[in-house]
């Protein structure tokens, strides 16, 4: 397998990931749409608000955090200190997080919930082929890291560092840009929101 054609494959795990995390979420933003919640615009809509925000903080910091060990080196090395030696896919695990705050500003447990269910999903298929990529690309050293550390975890118990680290500002930009896009949800959930009291979306049934 040359480098070339190593880099093509993961690029294009990569791209099937984006695009069907975009249309499941696609799909979930038309159900937030035309439902709303059992208990309407009371205390607990609003916590749920405000949890999925502080969600949403962990999870572009986590990412963040995450950047500066794998940024441009994920084709190059297995990287297996900082987060990603308690936890294969530590960014996966944030975004998690991240996904679980976009559904909760509808105030409602059930989209919170399925927004979390398609993460898991679609990063468990697309996972399933960028290890195998890795595997082939790194042999026994990506098998042997593979069999002391959890696909998702964290096991603390494994963490291990290192002294110094060589930062990609690029990279680190670039998550950084990308997590932010998740606090996109606050007006389009609010718009859906203000447009559904206004008449101009049928609310067709309630979820808790």
């Amino acid at each position: 397998m040359t480098t070339t054609t190593s880099t093509f494959d993961l690029q294009r795990i990569q791209k099937i990931r984006k695009w069907a995390l975009g249309l499941a979420l696609l799909g979930a933003v038309t159900l937030a749409m035309f439902s709303t919640t059992w208990w309407g615009d009371n205390g607990f809509h609003e916590g749920m608000k405000s949890f999925g925000l502080g969600a949403m903080v962990i999870s572009i910091v986590g990412r963040a955090w995450c950047s500066l060990y794998i940024g441009g080196r994920k084709k190059a090395e297995v990287v297996s200190t900082g987060p990603y030696s308690v936890s294969r896919n530590p960014l996966y695990v944030f975004s998690y997080a991240g996904a679980f705050g976009v559904g909760a500003q509808t105030g409602s447990l059930t989209i919170a919930a399925l927004f979390v269910l398609i993460a898991v999903v679609v990063f468990h298929f697309t996972n399933a082929r960028e290890e195998a990529w890795l595997s082939a690309q790194f042999g026994e050293v990506y098998d042997s890291y593979m069999a002391r550390t959890p696909r998702s975890g964290p096991d603390f118990s494994k963490w291990r560092d290192e002294e110094e680290l060589t930062v990609r500002p690029r990279f680190f930009l670039t998550t950084l840009r990308d997590g932010l896009a998740f606090f996109l949800a606050v007006p389009v959930f609010e718009a859906i929101h203000w447009a559904q009291t206004a008449g101009w979306l049928a609310v067709l049934f309630r979820l808790p």
